[in-house]
């Protein structure tokens, strides 16, 4: 099935500078490939770029020994990976790895301070992007502890579908595991039942969103808080 591209490829971040510092702040990035499952960082340690995802999106996990990975965000072109950088810490917070392969725009830490010192809407903006993900782990943590398997995934399924740039995307079962913290069964229990309701088609990884609007009234109350214009 052909996916149908939904959204811009541009970073949202960089596009909503005025056009002469959008410019400049594209004069610091290179444009790179990212490819499905690439680690970008690990947690505590060194971070060596920024992220600015344009057709790309980025899963943000937290690891514990022992334990499978947990899924506590994701950055896709509304946003940036390394604005923590930001609060003068050159460590990553939470491991980053590709989950949807694409296009992305990469700053080396070192052009940052240039960038910042040219373009004095950039700090802004950067700002509002380390907000929000502030804002999505702290939802991540109360949904995850609070709201059931199923209202859990289509919240997971309508964030990736607003990064994914198409109705059709692949999701392994270990990744969805991961993304709700619950065994594969548990998966596969609340993926038949959003398919019973003929809000997605999934078979072995293929996802499809059939329903958007009864994908939304599905989902937790988090999805409408995340999505809350940022002050």
């Amino acid at each position: 099935m052909p996916a149908t591209v939904i959204r811009s490829a541009h970073n949202q971040l960089i596009q909503g500078l005025p056009p002469g510092q959008r410019l400049n702040v594209l004069a610091h990035c290179e444009t790179v490939e990212l490819s499905f499952g690439k680690v970008l960082c690990e947690a505590r340690q060194p971070l060596e770029h920024l992220y600015f995802p344009q057709t790309a999106f980025i899963s943000l996990v937290a690891t514990l020994r022992d334990h499978p990975p947990l899924e506590m965000g994701l950055t896709g072109n509304e946003g940036v990976l390394g604005a923590s950088v930001l609060l003068g810490v050159e460590t990553a917070p939470l491991r980053a790895v590709v989950q949807g392969a694409g296009s992305c725009l990469r700053m080396g830490l070192g052009q940052l301070p240039l960038a910042l010192a040219a373009n004095p809407l950039l700090r802004a903006a950067l700002d509002r992007s380390l907000y929000r993900l502030l804002l999505q782990l702290s939802q991540t943590a109360v949904c995850t502890h609070f709201h059931e398997i199923e209202p859990r995934l289509a919240l997971w399924l309508l964030m990736i579908h607003d990064r994914a740039h198409a109705d059709h995307f692949h999701l392994t079962h270990e990744f969805l595991g991961n993304m709700l913290g619950v065994r594969r069964s548990g998966v596969t229990v609340a993926a038949g039942v959003l398919q019973q309701r003929k809000l997605i088609r999934y078979s072995r990884g293929e996802i499809t969103i059939l329903d958007r609007t009864g994908l939304e009234a599905a989902a937790c109350e988090c999805y409408a808080t995340l999505n809350r214009q940022t002050p």
